[in-house]
């Protein structure tokens, strides 16, 4: 029987597999092949039970596809089989090349539909009790890339370093020196910085501290990609909720 291709692009959320939307797990149930990415949760295929399964991430700086192959493989599968899951993980527009996607299947005759995710920028600090946002603290929050197509610092990191706003750094662990440098010379050694490896997962690892000190609590706490940086003023509301919470256990103690 003869089926539309049609490629969609759905994102996975942050990590943990319970933070898919619905409309994610529905297409997932209506695809007949699946290309998944290696911060894709494995058991969110479980939701893919008739389809084919194909890993086209990367791990460990190496790429088991290129993004042109993988192009191919949408067009080619979806014409060969009909409804192709491209399974990103966080948001496929925030930084996660589902619009080139898109535009590729698009050219070559495909249906095409987005299904967004619960992007990793806002909802990793969000599950440490850290806002990006927070009424006497910051007007507003920056996403940016640590790591631009020609492996690079984003230049937005410096113009965000001379801002109140709260930074929030994607994929920017290899330029962690390079953004205490960068905060230093505006003078602003003593700001907040809280990293979060693994964020959602069992195996999620956090570290705490100011721009003059995350080098050596990374260190400390051995934290490495992946990885996301927040740099602001809201991180010390993550201390003052736990620091609440301790105070009111102590009380009820004491009753």
């Amino acid at each position: 029987m003869y089926k539309i291709p049609k490629l969609t692009v759905v994102g996975a959320g942050p990590g943990d597999v319970d933070l898919i939307t619905l409309k994610g797990v529905k297409a997932l149930a209506s695809a007949d092949v699946v290309l998944y990415d290696a911060l894709v949760d494995i058991e969110l295929l479980d939701h893919a039970p008739n389809a084919e399964h194909i890993f086209v991430g990367k791990r460990r700086g190496s790429y088991e596809y290129q993004q042109d192959q993988i192009n191919e493989l949408i067009e080619s599968r979806a014409k060969s089989h009909g409804h192709v899951v491209r399974l990103k993980g966080g948001d496929p527009f925030v930084f996660g090349r589902g619009a080139e996607e898109m535009q590729y299947a698009a050219a070559h005759g495909l249906q095409v539909a987005m299904v967004p995710g619960i992007s990793s920028s806002v909802s990793v600090p969000a599950a440490q009790n850290i806002p990006v946002t927070k009424r006497g603290s910051t007007e507003s929050f920056w996403v940016i890339t640590g790591t631009t197509k020609e492996h690079k610092l984003s230049e937005d990191v410096w113009l965000a370093a001379k801002s109140n706003a709260t930074v929030v750094i994607l994929m920017g662990m290899s330029k962690l020196p390079t953004v205490v440098e960068l905060y230093k010379k505006e003078g602003k050694a003593n700001i907040p910085i809280a990293i979060i490896q693994n964020g959602t997962h069992a195996n999620e690892k956090i570290g705490i501290g100011t721009i003059s000190s995350i080098e050596n609590v990374v260190e400390q706490e051995k934290l490495k990609n992946p990885a996301i940086i927040i740099i602001g003023e809201v991180v010390r509301h993550r201390e003052q909720i736990l620091k609440i919470q301790r105070n009111y256990t102590e009380q009820e103690g004491a009753l």
